[in-house]
C-alpha cells in the first residue's frame, strides 16, 4: 500500500483519477460529495481491473464467488440490477431493452484507491499508478448536446397508467406502486466521463458512482442508501417523499414544512418502512429491528426528500447474499406488497428497468457492505450511442395523475440540464 498526503497531490488529482480509471473496461466509483447524510454517505473508493474472467452474474455465483475469494483482500466491486428479482421469485421479464447490461456483476480490482481523512491510500499493484494519475491529461470536452430525449411512455399514456394503478390499488391488489418511465436517446455520442462530472456538479449526491462495464457506463447521483452492513448491524434508509426546494429562504422553508405534513408523501414512507422492516426482519436476530428515524427531511440541490432509517442485528453466519435475497429489490422501487407490486410494473411500464432500480456497491473482505439505489442515473452504451434514464413516482390511491409526473419530471431536471435536453413527445 502507498499513501500519499493529500496536501501533495495536485488540486484536480481526482479528475485525473477517474479519467485514467476510466480507460479500464472495469472500473467503479464511489463518491460521497462530503455531503452530511444521517449515519454517513458512502465511503470514497476508485477500484479497477483489466479484466474479470471469473465474475459472477447471479446471486448464486456471487456466494460462491466471495467464498473462493474469502483470502482476498481487496474489495469486491459491482451491480445488482432490477432484473436479479426473476432470481428471487417467480417472475420474468418479456419487455425490450436496448441496454443489455448483466444482471449482476461483480470485479476484484487490481488497483483501487481511498481516500481517509487527508491521505489517499493505493492499494494491490501500486507500481507507477501515482505517476501514471497524475501525468493524465484531463481534455477540454463542449458539453452535451444531446437536444431531445424521447418518452418510451407518452405523457397520456402515464396518466391513464397512474390511473389504472389507482384502480388496483381500490381492487385491493397493491397499496402502493413505484411507477417509472423511461427517457431514451439513440446515436448519442457523449464522453462519459466528463457527463459524470457535469452531473455530479448539478446534482451532488452523497451515494454517487460511475461505473465502466467493457461499453456499459453508469453515471449515477443517486441520494438514496439500499442497505450498509457494519459489523453486525444493518441499515436501510428508503427515500418515500420528494418536493421542489424553494427559491428563496422562507420559500424553501414553507416546502420544507409542507413535504413534512403531506399526509399522501408521508404514507408512502410508512408504507416502505414497514416493509424494509419485514425484509430485514427475515435475516435479522429476533426482536432488533429498529426505526430510529421516522420521516427525517434532508435538503439536496434541486428537492427536499422525506428519509427513514430502518436498522437491525444481522444473525451470526448470514451474509451480503442472505441480505440480497431477503431484501432486494428494494421497497422504495417496486411498492407494497411487493411481488404483486413487480407484477404490474412489467404490465404497466413496458420496458426492462436494467440497472436502474438496482444497486451499485462494494462487498469488503470483512464481509461489510454498502449499496445504494440507482436512481437519478444516466446508462450509457458507448458502442451503440444509446442513451436512458428512469424516473418514476409512487402511487396510492390519492395520486393525481398530473402531480405525478411533474414529480417524474422534476427528478429528471439535473439530468436534462447536463445533457441539454427536452422532453420530445
Amino acid at each position: 500500500m502507498l499513501t500519499v498526503p493529500l496536501t501533495q497531490l495536485p488540486a484536480d488529482f481526482r479528475a485525473r483519477a477517474l479519467r485514467w480509471a476510466a480507460g479500464f473496461v472495469h472500473c467503479a466509483y464511489y463518491e460521497p460529495n462530503d455531503l452530511p447524510y444521517p449515519s454517513g454517505p458512502f465511503r470514497r473508493v476508485l477500484a479497477v481491473a483489466a479484466a474479470a474472467p471469473d465474475a459472477p452474474g447471479n446471486l448464486g455465483e456471487l456466494e460462491a464467488w466471495l467464498a473462493d475469494g474469502a483470502d482476498s483482500v481487496a474489495p469486491a466491486c459491482g451491480f445488482i440490477s432490477y432484473e436479479v428479482k426473476d432470481e428471487l421469485e417467480d417472475l420474468s421479464s418479456a419487455n425490450y431493452s436496448k441496454l443489455a447490461w448483466p444482471n449482476l456483476h461483480f470485479f476484484r480490482p487490481h488497483t483501487w484507491l481511498t481516500w481517509e481523512g487527508n491521505q489517499l491510500k493505493i492499494h494491490g499493484e501500486t507500481a507507477g499508478v501515482l505517476a501514471a494519475i497524475t501525468a493524465t491529461l484531463l481534455p477540454q470536452v463542449p458539453p452535451p448536446a444531446v437536444t431531445a430525449v424521447t418518452p418510451r411512455m407518452p405523457q397520456a399514456d402515464y396518466l391513464r397508467a397512474v390511473d389504472a394503478v389507482r384502480e388496483d390499488i381500490l381492487n385491493g391488489e397493491v397499496y402502493e406502486l413505484n411507477l417509472c418511465q423511461e427517457f431514451t436517446a439513440d446515436n448519442v455520442r457523449l464522453d462519459p466521463v466528463d457527463v459524470f462530472e457535469r452531473l455530479n456538479a448539478a446534482s451532488p449526491a452523497p451515494f454517487a458512482g460511475f461505473v465502466r462495464h467493457e461499453n456499459h457506463f453508469l453515471l449515477c447521483a443517486s441520494p438514496e442508501r439500499f442497505v450498509r452492513r457494519t459489523g453486525p448491524v444493518l441499515l436501510s434508509q428508503p427515500i418515500k417523499g420528494t418536493i421542489a426546494r424553494g427559491a428563496t429562504a422562507a420559500e424553501d422553508a414553507q416546502q420544507r414544512h409542507t413535504l413534512l405534513h403531506d399526509e399522501k408523501e408521508r404514507a408512502e414512507n410508512l408504507m416502505i418502512v414497514d416493509l424494509v422492516r419485514n425484509d430485514l426482519a427475515r435475516v435479522a436476530q429476533t426482536g432488533t429491528v429498529q426505526v430510529p428515524e421516522l420521516f427525517g427531511l434532508y435538503p439536496f440541490r434541486h428537492v427536499w426528500q422525506m428519509i427513514s432509517s430502518v436498522t437491525a442485528r444481522l444473525r451470526p453466519g448470514l451474509d451480503v447474499v442472505d441480505v440480497l435475497r431477503a431484501a432486494f429489490p428494494m421497497g422504495s422501487m417496486t411498492g407494497a406488497p411487493k411481488i404483486r407490486a413487480m407484477q404490474l410494473i412489467e404490465h404497466y411500464e413496458r420496458r426492462r428497468r436494467g440497472l436502474y432500480s438496482g444497486s451499485l456497491g462494494l462487498i469488503w473482505p470483512n464481509g461489510d457492505f454498502d449499496f445504494n439505489v440507482v436512481i437519478r442515473s444516466l446508462q450509457y452504451r458507448q458502442d451503440t450511442g444509446h442513451l436512458s434514464f428512469q424516473v418514476g413516482s409512487a402511487i396510492t390511491y390519492d395520486s393525481v395523475p398530473e402531480r405525478e409526473y411533474a414529480e417524474c419530471l422534476l427528478k429528471a431536471r439535473a439530468m436534462l440540464e447536463v445533457l441539454g435536453a427536452v422532453v420530445s413527445e
